[in-house]
C-alpha cells in the first residue's frame, strides 16, 4: 500500500511541477520554490532540533523562514550580491539573537550552527533552480535534473529490493545496498542520456551528459543517507507526512539538494 501511495502521489505531482516548467513564468516557478523551501526548513529545523530539551525557539523559525523566502526572491533577481547579502544579514540576526539569549543558554552557538547550515542546505540549494532555469534551455535541463534523479532513486529501489544483498551504509540506512546504489546510478545515466537526446537530438551533448548523470546520482545518494544519518541522529523515521507514500518534503527533495549544485557547476563549466 505503502508502494502504490509513493506511485499516485508522484503521478499527481508530476503534471503539476511540468506545468509550472513549462508554462509559468519565473515568477511562477520562484512559488513553487518557496513553498517546497519553507515546508523543507520547517522539517528540517523540527529534526535538527528533535532530542533538544527545550523546543526550538520561534524567533530562530521566523530568521530561517524570512531568509528562506529572500533568498529565493534574490534568485529571482538575477543577482549574486543579494544572496550572499542576505546571508551575511542572517548572520547579523543570529548574532543578536545571541546577544539577547547567551546569558540563559550558553549551548547558543550550537543552536546558531545548525540553522546556518539548514539555510545553505536547502534555500541555497533550491535558490539555484531559479538560476539555472534563466540559463539557455534552463527549463529543459531542470526536467532532465528531476528526470536523472527519478531515476536514480527508482533504479536504486528496485534494484535493491530484488538484487541487493550488500549493505551500503548499514549504520544509517540499513535497506540501502552497494546493488541498489550501482543500479541506481546506471539507471540515472540511461535516462539522461535518452531524455537528452530525446530533446536536444545532439548526440554529442548526449555523450557529455552521461558523466553528468553519474555525478548527479553519486550526489542525490550522498544527499539521501545525509538525511537519513540526520533523522537516525533525532530517533525521526520520516521528516514529515505532507506526501502521501513519500513521507516529508525533505525526504522527497534529500537527493535533490545535494545534486543541484553539482548540476549548476557542471552547467556551468563543462556543458
Amino acid at each position: 500500500m505503502q508502494h502504490i501511495k509513493r506511485w499516485i502521489t508522484a503521478l499527481i505531482l508530476a503534471p503539476i511541477v511540468l506545468w509550472i516548467l513549462i508554462k509559468g513564468n519565473t515568477l511562477f516557478f520562484a512559488i513553487l520554490i518557496s513553498v517546497v523551501a519553507i515546508f523543507a526548513i520547517r522539517e528540517y529545523l523540527r529534526i535538527v532540533f528533535g532530542n533538544d530539551e527545550e523546543p526550538i525557539s520561534n524567533i530562530i523559525k521566523l530568521i530561517s523562514y524570512i531568509v528562506s523566502i529572500a533568498l529565493i526572491i534574490s534568485a529571482c533577481l538575477g543577482s549574486w550580491e543579494i544572496l550572499f547579502l542576505i546571508l551575511a544579514m542572517n548572520l547579523m540576526a543570529l548574532s543578536i539573537f545571541v546577544l539577547f539569549r547567551f546569558a540563559s543558554n550558553q549551548a547558543i552557538f550550537d543552536i546558531i550552527a545548525r540553522q546556518v547550515l539548514g539555510i545553505v542546505y536547502i534555500p541555497v540549494s533550491l535558490s539555484l533552480l531559479i538560476f539555472i532555469k534563466e540559463l539557455d534551455g534552463g527549463t529543459f535541463w531542470i526536467i532532465w535534473l528531476l528526470v536523472v534523479i527519478f531515476a536514480s532513486d527508482t533504479g536504486a529501489f528496485y534494484s535493491g529490493t530484488f538484487l541487493g544483498k550488500n549493505a551500503l551504509a548499514p549504520n544509517i540506512s540499513p535497506n540501502k545496498t552497494i546493488e541498489g546504489s550501482l543500479g541506481g546510478v546506471a539507471a540515472s545515466m540511461v535516462a539522461g542520456f535518452i531524455f537528452c537526446q530525446c530533446f536536444f537530438h545532439d548526440l554529442s551533448l548526449s555523450f557529455l551528459t552521461i558523466p553528468g548523470s553519474f555525478l548527479l546520482a553519486i550526489a542525490g545518494q550522498i544527499g539521501d543517507l545525509f538525511e537519513s544519518a540526520m533523522k537516525r541522529a533525532s530517533s525521526i523515521k520520516d521528516s514529515g507526512r505532507i506526501l502521501p507514500g513519500h513521507g516529508g518534503m525533505l525526504d522527497r527533495i534529500d537527493g535533490l539538494l545535494l545534486a543541484i549544485p553539482v548540476f549548476y557547476a557542471y552547467l556551468v563549466f563543462v556543458l
